[in-house]
């Protein structure tokens, strides 16, 4: 049995005012360098496999909405059970998470509003019903009319109310409460076009 190399001890040289540490490269071996005409460009592949998939991100997108409206119908007809709550997080999560890249940007700024609300809210059963309805709506008819609604910037225009309403209410509501104070007045990190 062959026994490991062991691993090089860094290289010390020492100057009147400061010593410079080199540490080994162990995987200097693995580098294999390819010939000019065999260039592969990972992110070209990428942005290939995204366009030939593109044609599939209409149904993805519904299917995410249709998720969002199942767990809302559950919170309408369970009301903010622990799962019904985590269920309908989860759903606009996804939402957030994949309208960018589905072209559905808006709806991601709806999406992540709906999570906000859910998230910071101190007692998620106090919530304004039309509020939580008003997300859900929102998101459903930005998806549904993509092709329309964002020509016009009406999408846009409807997330950023809604964003604006709940960081109101939230800010309402969490005025003894700093560490959610902070995080509602944090600027968004979702993508929007």
């Amino acid at each position: 049995m062959m026994a490991k190399s062991k691993t090089p001890a860094p290289q010390i040289k020492a100057y009147a005012d400061h010593h410079v540490i080199t540490q080994p490269n162990p995987l200097r071996h693995a580098v294999q360098y390819a010939d000019d005409k065999d260039l592969d460009d990972p992110v070209a592949r990428a942005e290939q496999a995204l366009a030939d998939l593109s044609g599939e991100f209409d149904n993805w997108m519904q299917e995410e909405c249709n998720r969002l409206a199942a767990a809302y119908g559950t919170v309408l007809k369970n009301g903010f059970t622990a799962s019904a709550r985590d269920e309908l997080f989860r759903a606009a999560h996804d939402i957030k998470g994949d309208a960018a890249t589905f072209g559905y940007a808006a709806a991601g700024a709806a999406a992540d509003s709906l999570c906000r609300i859910i998230e910071h809210a101190p007692d998620i059963t106090a919530v304004p019903a039309d509020l939580i309805a008003h997300h859900v709506q929102a998101i459903q008819a930005i998806v549904r009319e993509q092709t329309s609604i964002e020509r016009i910037g009406v999408a846009e225009t409807l997330s950023t109310h809604l964003r604006s309403v709940a960081d109101d209410y939230l800010t309402a509501v969490n005025h003894d409460r700093p560490e959610h104070l902070e995080a509602i007045l944090a600027p968004s990190i979702v993508p929007v076009d």
